[in-house]
């Protein structure tokens, strides 16, 4: 079956479970600990038996390193989104000036890479 033609609960279970066990190799209690949400409700959530709240899933989410949309099965790419990733993430935080000194020192460290990696 694919996934266009399951349930979005059915999705989300399938998909937390994976992340989980797959992924991150995370017992339910280390994932309960690394969320903050208690280990019965992890249980709940993987056997489809309770549907997370906006905030719950945001933090499985984020223990979990994955995006919302993998879990709700809108991408099949667990780290898709640029959004996912800590540095973009952070980069929201700086002013404006320090944003730029920011890209500035990234697209250093893009060209030091790619003249290292040329040298090989």
């Amino acid at each position: 079956m694919t996934i266009e033609h399951e349930k979005p609960s059915d999705i989300f279970k399938e998909r937390l479970r994976a992340a989980r066990e797959s992924l991150r190799q995370m017992s339910q209690a280390a994932l309960a600990k690394e969320s903050g949400l208690p280990p019965s409700s992890i249980a709940h959530f993987e056997a489809g038996t309770r549907k997370p709240s906006f905030d719950s899933l945001r933090k499985l989410a984020n223990a979990l390193s994955v995006t919302t949309d993998f879990l709700l099965g809108r991408t099949h790419n667990p780290e898709g989104a640029a959004e996912a990733d800590p540095l973009y993430r952070d980069m929201q935080k700086l002013n404006d000036e320090n944003r730029r000194q920011a890209a500035d020192f990234m697209r250093f460290l893009a060209e030091k890479h790619d003249k290292e990696a040329g040298k090989k």
